[in-house]
């Protein structure tokens, strides 16, 4: 008997909360996931900070990709965040481009 592995589609999402703050996630199943951070079984944050409002969200292949692409944007300034969800493409690419130059200066 063979098994074959089934790789699960995965969306990576950010929230907006009622306090302004974004929250980034990744799931295999983004309504389930969105009805859980409304009724306050979610994440801590949005638990504490919701009523939430998807704002953004794209759809990978793999689950593993939408993780890896949440870990990336949670450490994203809440500028390049905001860029991203406009689809202000300019401003994502200045908001990066200025990260990268302080991060290569001499210390």
């Amino acid at each position: 008997m063979q098994f074959k592995l089934i790789a699960m589609k995965g969306w990576m999402y950010i929230l907006e909360c009622a306090n302004g703050s974004y929250y980034s996630g990744s799931t295999n199943n983004l309504e389930r996931r969105l009805r859980q951070h409304q009724s306050g079984k979610g994440a801590n944050h949005t638990k504490r900070y919701g009523p939430v409002k998807l704002v953004y969200f794209e759809e990978y292949r793999r689950v593993q990709d939408a993780f890896y692409r949440e870990k990336q944007i949670q450490k994203w300034t809440r500028e390049k965040k905001k860029a991203l969800i406009d689809r202000n493409y300019k401003a994502l690419h200045e908001a990066a481009r200025c990260l990268n130059a302080s991060s290569h200066q001499a210390h």
